[in-house]
């Protein structure tokens, strides 16, 4: 059995850039474990399966660890893939998810929008260890939404943030946001899942689901545009629209092939 596969860099312009993910259409679910094996394989911070339905496409996500319940640069790589490889003629995209509701992807001239729920982080007391694990400084404030939130004083803070990542792989979370107001843009951020075998991700849509909400308060306007400051460096521009958050970034194709299973 042959399945086809695609990587492509998201939120660059510029390959080797963003966040790679691997994408794989299917015209019915493989087994779960099947998908498991081929994420692990694939050992990229996400690999995208979907299957198409009468309104678009289900869609699901899997890190090398597990079956994440959203995840965006691998949505808006998927989406890319569907636009350029698998001849969509529709200009909007809709994605069917479990546990994410119905996400949609459409062109923006030659980036793509993502609208995706907004998941704004609530403040939280500081778990015991949590500072330490970030190097010691401590940071403006600590939220959670899915993922632990830490907002600190600026942009070189998070860039100088070299994590403990054996602490940070026993707290009981997916992953662990960094953001400060940014220099030269809204704001920046760096996104760390060490106990999803994710050390650290390059750039991450659904952490701006946190991101967006909070940034738009705080700087008291909508539109907002924002950088993830990985080694490879992660480019969007975000927009809070109600209980919904826009989130636009370019798509590059690194491979295409075939998996033989």
């Amino acid at each position: 059995m042959t399945i086809p596969i695609y990587q492509a860099d998201a939120f660059t312009n510029k390959l080797f850039g963003g966040n790679p993910a691997a994408i794989c259409p299917l015209t019915e679910w493989l087994p779960d474990e099947t998908m498991q094996k081929i994420a692990t394989e694939n050992n990229l911070a996400e690999t995208a399966f979907f299957v198409p339905n009468a309104d678009g496409f289900k869609l699901r996500w899997f890190t090398p660890e597990f079956e994440i319940d959203l995840c965006g640069h691998a949505t808006l790589a998927s989406a890319h893939i569907i636009f350029t490889e698998l001849d969509y003629k529709k200009d909007t995209i809709h994605f069917e998810t479990v546990k994410a509701g119905v996400l949609t992807v459409k062109k923006d001239g030659d980036k793509y929008a993502m609208d995706f729920p907004s998941r704004p982080p609530i403040g939280i007391e500081i778990p015991n260890g949590l500072v330490e694990a970030f190097g010691g400084k401590a940071p403006k404030a600590v939220l959670r939404s899915r993922d632990y939130f830490l907002v600190y004083d600026s942009e070189d803070d998070i860039v100088e943030i070299a994590p403990d990542f054996s602490a940070l792989s026993k707290f009981d979370t997916v992953g662990f946001i960094v953001t400060a107001k940014g220099k030269h843009v809204d704001f920046v951020s760096r996104f760390f899942a060490p106990g999803a075998g994710i050390p650290e991700d390059p750039v991450t849509g659904s952490a701006h689901c946190n991101l967006i909400p909070y940034w738009a308060e705080k700087l008291g306007k909508t539109k907002l545009h924002a950088f993830q400051l990985s080694a490879r460096k992660g480019e969007l521009w975000c927009e809070l629209k109600g209980e919904r958050v826009l989130m636009s970034g370019n798509v590059v194709t690194y491979l295409k092939g075939e998996i033989f299973v």
